[in-house]
């Protein structure tokens, strides 16, 4: 399903590089997702990658900014950052920001398959 909003089909285009590339409407913005993992979001008209512990420097110390929304009276801050102004020119220039964000992905999904959790100390620890 192709995507009405330029922006979505400017962002989708920035991300193609990297696999195939999709949308998804969500909560008054979108989901975009690369190889059916998602990787970026798109609120209030800009873009958002996903980050994690590892790329949050990254992202950081480039001067993006994190996603914050008000949730029930109080601030709510998810793992994603907008992208580098410079990199919303091209492909070429989003090509590693969207890396780090598809990384982060990645890890994340890792991170919830049964062996993984199986690994963490959290499933060993005693219940009380």
């Amino acid at each position: 399903m192709a995507p009405a909003d330029g922006f979505v089909t400017h962002c989708l285009e920035l991300l193609a590089p990297l696999g195939v590339a999709r949308s998804r409407r969500m909560f008054g913005g979108h989901g975009l997702y690369v190889d059916e993992l998602s990787v970026a979001l798109i609120a209030f008209e800009r873009l958002y990658l996903k980050a994690d512990e590892q790329t949050r420097p990254q992202f950081e110390s480039a001067g993006c900014s994190p996603f914050v929304y008000d949730g029930k009276g109080r601030s709510v801050t998810l793992g994603y950052y907008t992208a580098p102004e410079e990199a919303m020119e091209s492909p070429a220039l989003m090509r590693p920001w969207a890396r780090l964000a598809l990384e982060a992905a990645l890890r994340a999904r890792a991170a919830t398959t049964p062996a993984a959790q199986a690994r963490s100390p959290k499933a060993r620890a005693p219940r009380r």
